[in-house]
């Protein structure tokens, strides 16, 4: 069963009274417990629509323009900035990609965990206070009774990265949104970290969406992947079926370019040219200017498709 569903979203940026499409109609599902991977470059996407999923843009200048996302089957499109503050407090968390600038330097760990509590769920200080002592314990921070009290800046990069995890549970959330939460980590603290989330996600029934450009991640962690694209989704599947059997060139093109397809001493694959700006975007298909399997139709048409966005998908691969 959907836990999320998101039908048609889009995110228009208002640039000098032109508008720009940085998201453009993009549909998928969340089941209970599922982790998604959202896979794609930087500048695809990926982080503009989750953050418009939850109503929280970056700039005033941007705007979250028709579809829906119901969240347990309501819509959140409709209700008002004092509406999604609750359900981002409550049913929904984020985990941002830097916890050095989404942590308030001057406020100690346990009081930014304590803060959500309080107002999400009317808990009183102490109570509060011990909630904050037992998330920290649950994401693996050591002597959580003294570290309660420190700063973010008295936290390595790996610890800092748990206490955001514990910030963004405080509320115990159905949805948790990962961006990109193993950035700028060294591989041991990666594995630590990944290995934290699939453990939240079998103790408290997560469902989480994982922001990634690192398809190993997504092979570690998530049930199923979406891929984007300059603003939009081109291929949709389960984990095992979209690495084994990729559909969209595009998708084949960054399995390629991963270090364990190139043999010996040989140069890392690439996928020719650059993604095209979102405000000079070409007619039809969005890759066809880098696609191997270009044909005349992808230079006219716009594909669309929920399972592979693609006019001519390849076929199975031996």
């Amino acid at each position: 069963m959907s836990l999320l569903q998101v039908r048609d979203l889009s995110v228009i940026a208002n640039n000098a009274g032109r508008d720009v499409t940085l998201v453009d109609r993009i549909s998928f599902d969340l089941a209970e417990g599922e982790i998604l991977g959202l896979v794609g470059e930087s500048g695809s996407g990926k982080t503009m629509a989750c953050r418009g999923l939850i109503r929280l843009l970056p700039s005033p200048n941007l705007r979250v323009q028709g579809g829906a996302v119901r969240l347990a089957g309501q819509d959140l499109l409709p209700l008002d900035d004092v509406g999604m503050r609750a359900i981002r407090g409550g049913q929904l968390g984020m985990i941002f990609q830097n916890p050095s600038s989404h942590l308030d330097p001057l406020m100690r760990i346990g009081e930014q965990i304590a803060e959500g509590i309080r107002l999400h769920q009317g808990a009183s200080k102490k109570d509060a206070r011990r909630q904050a002592i037992e998330v920290l314990r649950q994401v693996g921070i050591p002597d959580p009774q003294a570290r309660v009290d420190n700063y973010p800046h008295e936290f390595s990069g790996g610890m800092r990265q748990r206490a955001m995890i514990a910030v963004a549970l405080g509320c115990n959330p159905t949805v948790l949104i990962a961006d990109e939460p193993t950035t700028a980590l060294d591989v041991t603290v990666q594995a630590q970290i990944l290995r934290l989330l699939l453990e939240l996600r079998d103790q408290r029934g997560l469902s989480i969406i994982m922001i990634t450009h690192d398809l190993g991640v997504v092979a570690q962690t998530c049930d199923s992947i979406a891929v984007m694209y300059a603003g939009r989704l081109c291929e949709h599947a389960s984990k095992y079926e979209l690495l084994a059997h990729p559909r969209h060139p595009y998708t084949a093109g960054l399995i390629d370019c991963q270090p364990a397809h190139s043999s010996g001493h040989a140069l890392l694959r690439t996928i020719a040219g650059q993604p095209p700006l979102l405000d000079a975007l070409p007619v039809g298909c969005r890759f066809h200017p880098r696609c191997p399997q270009v044909g005349s139709l992808c230079r006219e048409r716009l594909p669309e498709g929920a399972r592979v966005a693609c006019h001519y998908p390849l076929g199975d691969r031996p």
